[in-house]
C-alpha cells in the first residue's frame, strides 16, 4: 500500500516516498523473484493458480506524482500497479488532509494517461470520506457513482474499490457489493477480511530492504489508519 511519491519531508502522515526509495524497493522486489502487479492481475492469477511470484502493489489517492514517478519507475522494473482514485476531485487536492501540504490529484486526462500505460484504474469513492460515517444516500452516491464516473471516463470497466482511510464495516461492504465491485481494499479489517476486504501491508519512506523482509515475514504492520505521526505509534 503506497499513497504519494514525492519529497517525504513535509508529511505528517509519513504517506509519501521518494523516488529513490520506491525505486530502492521495487528492486528489492525484482531481486527477490517477485513482480508488482495490479490488484485485478493478481486476484484472476490466484484464480488459475499462477499467483506464485506476484505482488499486489497500489497507490492510494491518485496523486498526480503517481504520473509523474511511480510509472516511470513500474515500467522500469517491469511492473504495473492499481491507482486508486476520486472522481469527485478530479485535479483538486487532498483537502481531507488537515496538516501537511496540499497535494495535487490526477484530472480526467492524467487518469487516462495512467490507463493508458497499463495501470489498473479503481475507485476510491467520490469524495474521500470516511463511508462508516457516511448516511445511505452519501454512501450508494460514494460507492456506484464513482465506478459509473470512472467507467464513463475511462470507457473500462472498474472492478476495483478502496475504502477511505482503510475504514469498512459490514453496511459499508454491503452498498460495495451493491455497486458491483469484484473486490475491495482495506486496512486490518479484521473479521470483515475477504474478497471485498482484503488487507494489504503499508509501505513508507523508512521502509529499507531490512524492513521489507521483515515486513514480509511478519506480514504487517496493517492496522494503520493514516493519522498524522503525532497520534500515532
Amino acid at each position: 500500500m503506497y499513497h504519494s511519491v514525492a519529497d517525504p519531508a513535509d508529511d505528517p502522515y509519513r504517506i509519501t516516498v521518494s523516488p529513490e526509495r520506491l525505486d530502492a524497493q521495487l528492486g528489492w522486489l525484482r531481486r527477490r523473484g517477485l513482480r508488482g502487479v495490479s490488484v485485478e492481475r493478481l486476484l484472476d492469477a490466484c484464480r488459475r493458480g499462477r499467483g506464485r511470484g506476484l505482488v499486489g502493489l497500489t497507490f492510494d489517492d491518485g496523486y498526480r506524482d503517481f504520473l509523474d514517478h511511480a510509472v516511470p519507475l513500474l515500467h522500469r522494473h517491469g511492473c504495473t500497479a492499481t491507482v486508486f482514485v476520486l472522481p469527485g476531485r478530479l485535479g483538486g487536492d487532498n483537502a481531507w488532509d488537515p496538516l501537511g501540504p496540499r497535494k495535487p490529484l490526477l484530472d480526467a486526462d492524467g487518469i487516462r494517461q495512467a490507463a493508458a500505460h497499463g495501470m489498473e484504474i479503481a475507485s476510491h469513492g467520490l469524495t474521500h470520506i470516511d463511508l462508516t460515517a457516511a448516511g445511505d444516500h452519501a454512501l450508494r452516491r460514494e460507492a456506484a457513482g464513482s465506478r459509473a464516473a470512472l467507467a464513463d471516463l475511462t470507457g473500462q470497466d472498474v472492478p476495483g474499490f478502496c475504502y477511505p482511510y482503510g475504514k469498512a464495516d459490514g453496511r459499508v461492504l454491503a452498498a460495495v457489493r451493491a455497486a458491483g465491485y469484484r473486490y475491495a481494499c482495506a486496512i486490518g479489517p479484521g473479521a470483515l477480511t475477504g474478497p471485498l476486504a482484503l488487507p494489504r501491508m503499508h509501505v513508507g519512506q523508512q521502509d529499507t530492504p531490512w524492513r521489507l523482509r521483515l515486513k514480509q515475514a511478519t506480514g504487517g504492520p496493517r492496522g494503520r489508519t493514516l493519522r498524522p505521526a503525532a497520534v500515532t505509534s
